[in-house]
């Protein structure tokens, strides 16, 4: 299916590894400009290689200063504006929410709440200027259902689907569709790192916690990461020209956390 992506100008924040780069390689496989941001630096190189015609540039989504460096870069570079793809997000501690470190629950909701706000902001105004503009958040499960010992993450991610929906109402009158996608439990060393963490904490191993959570959901399994990525490509084409202000989950029909 051609998804009449080709010389769409996409920035994906934190592309640069997991679903980030999921997600560029899929824009690219359709022709897309992708400019990609990230806080690793060796790991931006490290794409660029793989992939030459990406641009790169370092970013803390937290950091509005380097955000504001980061757009005025990757505008011109394309030549303007059509998605907005805020992948930016981290894990968070781990813990009852009585017992973590301040700082550690500030820097969560930072990166994976006000990181967004911080790029949309700065996105609108180009993407006015698109006869295809979308925003897409990643927010995650633990976005609609309460993730114990979790707080910090599950509070921004449920923050994340507010501010989309918001954001769909807000922008519709300038044609900029909004979506949330929804992520259960997807493979890869983030989540295998939480469920060690969680397993830990349960007196349990990994392999029972992880059989135990997926108990929860209809199809029991890992989510595949490239099916985020076809999803979010989908959202982003003319063809979901009429989506917007959605949470869109990719769980396997999950039913909880724990």
């Amino acid at each position: 299916m051609d998804l009449q992506l080709t010389g769409s100008r996409i920035i994906v924040t934190a592309g640069a590894s997991g679903i980030g780069l999921k997600i560029v390689e899929r824009f690219l496989a359709e022709g897309a400009s992708i400019y990609i941001c990230d806080i690793d630096r060796d790991a931006l190189e490290a794409v660029k290689e793989k992939h030459p015609l990406l641009k790169i540039g370092v970013c803390d989504v937290a950091d509005r200063h380097s955000v504001a460096s980061m757009f005025n870069e990757a505008v011109t570079s394309l030549g303007g504006l059509d998605c907005l793809v805020n992948n930016a997000g981290i894990a968070g501690p781990t813990g009852a929410f009585h017992e973590i470190d301040p700082k550690d629950w500030d820097r969560c909701i930072e990166v994976c709440l006000t990181g967004q706000f911080n790029c949309a902001r700065l996105a609108v105004g180009h993407l006015k200027q698109s006869n295809n503009a979308s925003i897409i958040n990643l927010s995650s499960a633990a976005g609609r259902f309460g993730f114990p010992n979790r707080a910090p993450y599950s509070a921004a991610k449920w923050g994340v689907v507010g501010f989309t929906k918001t954001l769909s109402m807000e922008l519709g009158d300038f044609g900029i569709r909004c979506n949330a996608i929804l992520p259960g439990p997807v493979d890869g060393p983030r989540i295998q790192a939480v469920i060690r963490e969680k397993a830990n904490a349960k007196g349990q191993t990994s392999e029972d916690f992880t059989k135990t959570w997926l108990s929860l959901a209809s199809i029991k399994e890992l989510i595949d990461p490239s099916q985020l990525a076809d999803l979010v490509a989908f959202v982003a084409s003319p063809l979901g020209r009429t989506i917007s202000g959605q949470a869109l989950n990719v769980d396997g029909d999950l039913q909880g956390l724990m």
